[in-house]
């Protein structure tokens, strides 16, 4: 059976050392004057500030070689009408998988198919800034082009290996579990 095309961005899975991921995620601050629409599953990155109480602020304007915080797993409600995602230009707390250590789900664009001789390569994001108003969920997947096994560090992710999920095969549009190799709380990252 062919895997579902339907990107999710990135997902908490497990931690490096086996562990399933437990829920855990730290709230972040994203003020209304950020102009990007910001989605659960979608990366983001340190803004260089914080809200009047000191929480961070972030930014879903992401790109490759950013050095990045995780991904939002969930959108603190303001009302009973308020939309999954963050809307742009609006105020909203968000909470974000952010431990370095987490490995994260993420469907391949399937321009070209992936195949095991794949894990162990490293590999850049695409759909940084894109998702669904309808569900609510990031468009980003690994740019099946751009996969390497010369990586200099500066690629997104590492793909470690497929996402062990029912109905997950390798093949187009597959699940494939991933490491950041970006990440903002590394040794040798700092500063917005």
């Amino acid at each position: 059976m062919a895997n579902a095309d339907a990107a999710f961005g990135l997902r908490p899975e497990r931690y490096v050392s086996g562990a399933p991921y437990n829920g855990s995620a730290n709230l972040y601050y994203i003020p209304s004057t950020d102009t990007y629409a910001v989605y659960i599953g979608q990366l983001v990155k340190p803004a260089g500030s914080a809200d009047s109480d000191g929480i961070m602020s972030v930014t879903g304007n992401v790109s490759t070689g950013d050095a990045v915080l995780g991904p939002v797993v969930g959108v603190k409600a303001v009302t009973q009408e308020s939309t999954k995602y963050r809307e742009a230009d609006t105020e909203r707390y968000v909470w974000v998988a952010d431990d370095p250590n987490l490995m994260h789900a993420v469907q391949d664009d399937a321009a070209s198919t992936l195949a095991a001789t794949n894990v162990g390569n490293s590999a850049d994001l695409t759909g940084f800034t894109s998702g669904s108003t309808t569900t609510g969920y990031s468009s980003t997947e690994i740019s099946t082009a751009a996969v390497s096994d010369t990586g200099d560090g500066t690629q997104d992710v590492v793909i470690v290996g497929l996402s062990q999920t029912p109905d997950n095969t390798i093949g187009d549009n597959a699940n494939w579990l991933v490491r950041l190799n970006n990440h903002f709380f590394v040794d040798g990252q700092g500063g917005a």
